[in-house]
């Protein structure tokens, strides 16, 4: 059995990590609240934006944008892979860098090329392991997302599907539910998908019946649809680091009180068995003191 002292080291370094693991649990709930309001309010927006990129779909224009054009051999497809910067945060990037493995593999038993684009220092590390093309990368966002810096990367990817290197775009990213539940998701934005999936799970396609149907297009379709593609790829993109930050903050927080309380139960445990040495070296010393009284 350990002695007094190496005991006490133990319960003293166990109470200095609780001390840590509660305090970033504290932290991390303060940022939580900020990372799922600013989550919330952009969510109505990019599911407003879906609805009018379906109905744009079925549209009949003399102009159709690259983006809605579905190519029919796919030979190379582009991954943007959202991630955290840092880690502490339960299973939360392993499942969705699962989801990225699972995917890869099957891309490459069908013969298809990938291009990805990490956003994440977590998901950046795990692809260049991995082997994969990462061909742009954005590290060290922050507490919040800053879209200057995520476009870059992302357009390089685009220009490429443009240009006709890269057939499809897929996203893949940690969408939030709850503060108890994170749900990896992945999904393909380019071309424009034929329906959604809503933050609550909601299937949802276009509203709209068969026949002659379009908008009104001012100043022209080219204009307009240009210019509504790149707020939409831009809204996709800034919603899902939106959801991943939320879910981040959020395991982050549920896992550090975990591990305060395990710590607690520890220092519990430790306290135990040191009461009980203390009290057999008492009983010892007790002992040797009848004994040797008894032998004078």
């Amino acid at each position: 059995m350990a002695g007094s002292k190496e005991i006490r080291n133990k319960i003293k370094s166990v109470q200095s990590t609780r001390k840590i693991t509660k305090a970033m649990e504290m932290v991390a709930a303060s940022k939580m609240k900020k990372a799922q309001d600013r989550m919330r309010a952009s969510r109505p927006y990019v599911q407003r934006l879906f609805e009018i990129m379906l109905h744009i779909q079925k549209a009949n224009t003399e102009y159709r944008h690259p983006f809605l054009v579905q190519r029919e051999q796919v030979k190379r497809v582009g991954a943007i892979v959202i991630t955290t910067d840092k880690g502490l945060c339960g299973g939360l990037n392993t499942n969705i860098l699962r989801m990225v493995l699972n995917a890869h593999r099957d891309w490459k038993a069908k013969g298809v090329e990938v291009d990805y684009v990490a956003i994440g220092g977590r998901g950046l590390g795990f692809l260049q392991r991995m082997g994969g093309n990462v061909v742009a990368s954005a590290v060290g966002l922050g507490d919040r997302p800053h879209l200057d810096r995520m476009v870059g990367p992302v357009k390089s990817l685009i220009d490429q599907y443009v240009n006709g290197n890269v057939d499809e775009v897929y996203v893949f990213f940690t969408n939030f539910v709850n503060t108890m539940r994170q749900e990896p998701r992945q999904g393909r934005i380019i071309p424009i998908p034929r329906q959604f999936r809503t933050a609550s799970g909601e299937v949802r396609k276009a509203d709209i019946g068969e026949g002659s149907w379009d908008y009104i297009y001012e100043p022209d379709a080219q204009v307009l649809l240009d210019g509504i593609m790149l707020r939409y790829l831009e809204a996709i993109v800034y919603q899902a680091a939106n959801e991943n930050m939320a879910s981040e903050q959020s395991a982050r927080m549920v896992a550090m009180k975990a591990a305060s309380d395990n710590a607690g139960k520890i220092i519990n445990e430790l306290q135990l068995i040191y009461n009980k040495t203390r009290q057999a070296a008492i009983t010892k010393e007790l002992s040797e003191i009848v004994g040797g009284a008894a032998a004078v």
